[in-house]
């Protein structure tokens, strides 16, 4: 008996250290995952920049696909305000019956920001789809083309294998979510928000996080910040350039815009971002990790938080950033400044105000000839809640593809479209399974973009077995 005993007690350490068959082998591509292959490049070499792309091409090429998987013509919707911004939304009917519950909708985004070859290594090209040493490389590759092709090809395999969900899914494909001027899901949800009307969002904004080539942790983002575009504007009367003045514009600008760029807003933890640092310190090097902890008790941990903040991504997520992204002034090299603006990127904090930021911002600069202006903002975007019936088969379906990983929940510093969902009260998680190292592989709306094929197509396994997981009884009710 005590022998029993002793190897039922180490049952789960040898079933945790039984090797997990490899889901993706170099050079020996399954059909599926050749199949996934010629999707993702499809959309990654259509050229769907946010200002000169044609996202309705990559739209109509993926219901040609889908389409072609079975999905018929009916549930497919392709449509949007402009010839060039159109959207795809997919349906996949599910057993029905009026006590079937709501869908659940796949998010990605197939527009891509702007992407020059000039900019780029001479060897690669942004709009053609390059694999090189285990990497994919093209604008898109891992914003969001790797998740938009991913749920094409997904639903593909689901139809080949007569997958008849309890929910119907919905698959969406969008514009502009790099804050071009259609924004596919606003768009929908103002004309018709019968084809996204979902009990569950699945989107991008998490991801798992690679150190030195191992799985570190798998993320959930459960919550983001808000994008709010300020103007600091100074006007003066001008004159000759031959006779200046102290009262100068530009100065006055340049004044402000380094108060501004060395002031740092107070901490700040919400519940997400309090998991978060509370669950990464013990992954974290000893110093970063002790630092975490500390905060985490503490948030007016001032020497604490000088070594959190250290970490440029660690510090966006302690605190509302502004940042100077724009400059313009003067109307002539022999003229004395009548304007002067630039324009301030602020990142706001869950819970703080676009207005509260303002007054702030005008307390930094403290100068009543600057102007603290509001240019632009988006609505507050509140946490989406950790569902059980979704925390719960992501932990499973990581533990059979990478073993015993941490699931950390966090919160993006960028934007994603969540935020109109959660703004309606939809639960959306950003949730992916693709795996990256930040400190190489942090490469979009930037030079060289890639994903790991390795990461890919792991990714690919995640997020089939998760669509299942959750379009399945036992999660819908």
């Amino acid at each position: 008996m005590r022998t029993a005993a002793l190897l039922l007690g180490l049952l789960p350490a040898l079933v945790a250290a039984q090797p997990r068959p490899a889901v993706y082998t170099p050079g020996a591509l399954t059909p599926h995952q050749q199949y996934t292959r010629d999707v993702y490049k499809e959309l990654v070499q259509i050229n769907s920049g946010v200002e000169t792309g044609n996202v309705t091409t990559a739209a109509v090429a993926m219901a040609a696909r889908l389409k072609a998987a079975g999905i018929p013509e009916a549930d497919l919707f392709v449509g949007g305000p402009r010839p060039d911004k159109h959207n795809l939304v997919a349906r996949y009917r599910g057993k029905g019956g009026p006590n079937a519950p709501k869908p659940l909708l796949l998010l990605a985004h197939i527009d891509v920001v702007e992407a020059l070859k000039a900019d780029w290594s001479p060897d690669l090209d942004p709009f053609v789809f390059t694999e090189r040493e285990g990497y994919y490389y093209g604008r898109g590759t891992a914003d969001d083309k790797a998740m938009a092709s991913i749920f094409v090809a997904n639903v593909a395999r689901l139809k080949r294998e007569g997958f008849v969900p309890d929910r119907d899914i919905i698959i969406a494909l969008t514009a502009d979510e790099e804050s071009g001027p259609a924004n596919g899901v606003d768009w929908l949800l103002k004309t018709h928000p019968e084809l996204v009307d979902a009990a569950l969002v699945i989107n991008e904004g998490g991801g798992g996080t690679l150190r030195d080539g191992k799985p570190l942790f798998n993320a959930v983002q459960a919550a983001e910040k808000v994008t709010t575009n300020y103007t600091l504007r100074v006007t003066n009367r001008g004159g000759h350039s031959s006779v200046p003045r102290a009262d100068n514009a530009i100065t006055a600008l340049a004044d402000a815009l380094g108060k501004v760029g060395r002031h740092h807003f107070p901490v700040k933890l919400n519940e997400v971002t309090r998991a978060f640092f509370a669950q990464t310190a013990p992954l974290e090097a000893p110093a970063m990790g002790k630092a975490m902890a500390a905060l985490v008790a503490n948030p007016a941990d001032a020497q604490a938080a000088a070594v959190v903040a250290g970490d440029p991504k660690y510090n966006s997520m302690l605190r509302t950033t502004c940042v100077a992204t724009g400059l313009s002034g003067g109307h002539a090299t022999n003229a004395l400044p009548q304007l002067a603006e630039a324009n301030i990127n602020c990142r706001i904090y869950p819970g703080e105000t676009a207005e509260e930021v303002r007054l702030a911002l005008a307390r930094v600069v403290a100068d009543t000839s600057v102007q603290v202006l509001i240019k632009s903002q988006r609505p507050p975007s509140p946490a989406s809640p950790l569902l059980p019936e979704v925390m719960g088969p992501v932990a499973r379906i990581t533990r059979e593809l990478w073993g015993p990983l941490p699931i950390i929940p966090t919160m993006s510093t960028g934007a994603t479209d969540s935020r109109f969902f959660r703004a309606k009260g939809v639960p959306a998680l950003g949730v992916s399974g693709l795996f990256s190292d930040p400190t190489v592989d942090a490469r979009a709306h930037g030079r060289d973009e890639r994903m790991a094929v390795k990461s890919y197509f792991e990714g690919q396994e995640f997020l089939y077995r998760l669509t299942k997981a959750l379009s399945s009884s036992v999660v819908a009710q």
